[in-house]
């Protein structure tokens, strides 16, 4: 049977994204200062507010809900134009799949929320791609995950612009053993007509274990974000647990001095 000319076209579509993600570029300093201001935010903080499932694989069963945000500070340099540089902070907890209920352990076993005190991102446009380098962790097992130029841009037309990130991650862990997962971010920059309040949107999907979920088996996360510029504005059921539980979240590291206290610090809400 011969394919109609419109499953051709989608084929030849989705091959030309594939192979821009594949190969990674596609900036220019027009669209890393696009992927910095939309990302990172223009110098106070911007709170990426995230919701979504966690699935089993590969039977699909909905194991719970998640829900949290990402919160980010920009710094730049003016003798740095091709350089920005991000101060994150982030966290996220599971509610039940059916009652929304806050869970704190699954069948006897603890579940705490996922957090991390900081992170420190470095951005650099290089040629038409983007170098990153990553740390996180507290003094003895600082992680510091890079250079990585897997980040890719496209724009889509009429004003938006996509942004690809995927993320490989396979490292010993201090107990022993790895840590190995697979997330993909993709990033939707809306124009500038676009209200304020839609123009940043966020798909994450995530491979990996939880062992406190499913016996060590993988499970898929998903969530959907986008994005807002002030604490307050975000919905009150994770505004009420970071209130009660990690007021340390309510506001991305100040400074590189905030980052380097808390990497040798013990963590604390």
């Amino acid at each position: 049977m011969k394919q109609s000319l419109c499953s051709i076209a989608l084929a030849v579509m989705f091959a030309a994204s594939a192979q821009a993600q594949i190969q990674g570029g596609g900036f220019d300093k027009d669209l890393f200062d696009q992927w910095v201001s939309m990302r990172v935010g223009d110098g106070e903080p911007v709170y990426w507010y995230s919701k979504g499932t966690v699935r089993a694989y590969s039977t699909g069963e909905t194991l719970a809900t998640v829900e949290g945000f990402d919160t980010a500070r920009l710094i730049r340099n003016a003798d740095e134009p091709n350089s920005a540089y991000q101060l994150s902070r982030k966290t996220y907890i599971y509610r039940d799949a059916d009652s929304g209920e806050r869970l704190r352990e699954v069948n006897g076993t603890p579940l705490p929320a996922i957090q991390y005190p900081y992170q420190f991102i470095a951005y650099r446009l290089d040629g038409d791609q983007i170098e990153t380098m990553v740390e996180q962790g507290r003094a003895p097992n600082i992680q510091k995950i890079g250079p990585g130029r897997d980040i890719s841009a496209q724009r889509l037309g009429d004003g938006v612009a996509q942004f690809t990130a995927p993320v490989y991650l396979n490292f010993p862990l201090p107990t022993g053993g790895k840590y190995e997962a697979f997330e993909n971010y993709d990033f939707f920059l809306q124009p500038d007509s676009v209200d304020r309040a839609a123009r940043f949107q966020l798909s994450w999907v995530r491979y990996g274990t939880l062992p406190p979920f499913y016996d060590g088996k993988p499970v898929i996360m998903h969530m959907v974000a986008w994005r807002y510029d002030n604490f307050e504005n975000l919905p009150v059921s994770i505004k009420n647990y970071v209130e009660t539980e990690a007021p340390l979240w309510r506001a991305p590291p100040t400074d590189l001095e905030d980052i380097r206290t808390l990497q040798v610090a013990e963590r604390s809400n």
